[in-house]
């Protein structure tokens, strides 16, 4: 059965369709783009109709876009509305409105994705399950994964991100949301906000989509925790409360152990243990608010726990993998994929209870949007605890300068100024035996340190 048909998508968009297509898939880049796809041609940095041509050419089944594209025939299969944005956001609320899938929204400052992931392994043993790739979090992703979805789905999850106030609440009303979770709330896009409670506000904006009867899955252990309650209280919905703290959903012991992370739950009277394949307390506690979340859509408990026993994190984002060089093996961290202060502190502890016979060694880049107080959430990370069991930092970019100035004399490592440079000098940095975390802000691309280990383990100089 096809995503869409011609006829639908006009209805869904009151756009204008040019011959009678049907589609399988919905792309923007034409680099992913698989035959038979709808290809979106949006507007971000460069102009999505200069490659509508090139989609068709590569077997897209038809374009969606605001005008007839310079070299594509008239004749060609388009979908034609008034403006490209709208047009996508059309067709997600259509394609959400034609399900009867219960659906997740899950925000937060930090582990969205991690959750989102989560929350999908646990429901795909138990219905057709739809999630969104990536971090298609933003006002296309939301919309795209909303497009995408089949009309036939059980389950999905929608991720809801934002960088500024007001974005999440309309992504919420799209995505119309059974349960709605926040993660946590940290000092993240701090610059575009007064303090953290307002940071807060503009996360708990996603039950402004809730659907009548719906939950909020909420955690209990944050500061900006009440602030979080009295905007459910407002709404009106359903509050669970996950955590350290929480009484009905709580997470009151963690263990990590070699390459595994073993939690133990209180949860609706009855006391379980849940083995995560990863090292990390921040994932026993996102995993105690997703089963919060999928018992709230109707799932099954048991079923949701065999499911988080089979995740795992993705590239970038603590994943874990070993390289063979010619003196033994190294254990990276791969959490490269974005940085603010929560996230590279749970970072940290994971890599000071990584086991390994040789170093820790931490190269962490500049954490972004910070605001004012970056410099001082930089050099703060000097202080924090699991410090003590690392051996070396590396420090990458301007803002780092901070920390390498803050930490102590024997544990100061490279203080360079892009990742690149960071490669440039990796060789002789790393040995067998050690266990080597990358971490920073995406702008910082720190994942060239995780290509360039790999390298190293490939018998070739980084590049």
């Amino acid at each position: 059965m096809s995503l869409w048909t011609a006829q639908e998508a006009a209805a869904a968009t009151g756009g204008q369709a040019i011959t009678d297509w049907r589609v399988d898939g919905i792309s923007i880049d034409t680099r992913s783009l698989q035959p038979g796809d709808l290809f979106v041609a949006l507007t971000a940095a460069r102009d999505g109709h200069d490659f509508v041509a090139q989609a068709l050419e590569k077997g897209a089944g038809a374009a969606l876009v605001s005008r007839i594209p310079e070299g594509v025939a008239a004749d060609a299969p388009l979908l034609v509305v008034e403006d490209v944005q709208a047009g996508l956001e059309a067709l997600g609320r259509a394609g959400r409105a034609r399900t009867q899938a219960r659906v997740v929204a899950v925000t937060g400052s930090v582990g969205k994705t991690s959750t989102k992931e989560m929350l999908a392994a646990m429901l795909a043993p138990q219905g057709r399950t739809h999630a969104a790739v990536a971090s298609f979090n933003n006002h296309w992703g939301v919309p795209l994964t909303l497009a995408r979805m089949p009309a036939d789905t059980e389950f999905a999850v929608i991720e809801v991100g934002m960088n500024h106030p007001g974005e999440i609440a309309p992504l919420a009303l799209q995505a119309r949301p059974h349960v709605a979770m926040v993660t946590t709330v940290a000092a993240v896009h701090l610059e575009a906000f007064e303090d953290v409670a307002g940071i807060a506000r503009e996360k708990a904006a996603i039950l402004e989509g809730l659907e009548p009867g719906g939950v909020a899955v909420l955690n209990a252990d944050l500061d900006e925790s009440p602030v979080l309650g009295e905007v459910a209280v407002a709404k009106g919905c359903e509050t669970r409360w996950f955590g350290r703290s929480a009484s009905d959903y709580a997470l009151y012991a963690v263990d990590l152990d070699g390459d595994v992370t073993r939690a133990s739950y209180r949860f609706e009277g009855r006391e379980i243990s849940a083995e995560i394949q990863s090292l990390g307390a921040h994932f026993a506690m996102n995993a105690i608010g997703a089963l919060a979340a999928v018992t709230a859509l109707g799932a099954d408990l048991d079923l949701a726990l065999a499911g988080l026993a089979g995740w795992s994190p993705v590239k970038g984002r603590g994943a874990r993998f070993t390289v063979d060089v010619p003196d033994g093996t190294v254990t990276v961290l791969d959490d490269a994929y974005n940085a603010n202060p929560t996230s590279v502190t749970a970072a940290l502890t994971v890599l000071a209870a990584t086991k390994g016979e040789g170093r820790r060694i931490a190269f962490l880049g500049d954490m972004g949007e910070l605001g004012d107080e970056a410099a001082t959430l930089h050099a703060q990370l000097a202080a924090f605890p699991a410090m003590d069991n690392i051996d070396t930092v590396h420090c990458i970019g301007p803002l780092m300068a901070a920390l390498h100035a803050a930490l102590p004399e024997a544990k100061r490592g490279l203080r360079v100024e892009t990742s690149a440079e960071a490669v440039a000098a990796l060789n002789g940095e790393i040995r067998g035996g050690d266990v080597v975390l990358a971490k920073g802000s995406l702008y910082m691309q720190m994942a060239r340190v995780v290509d360039a280990i790999r390298e190293i383990g490939q018998g070739n100089a980084p590049s």
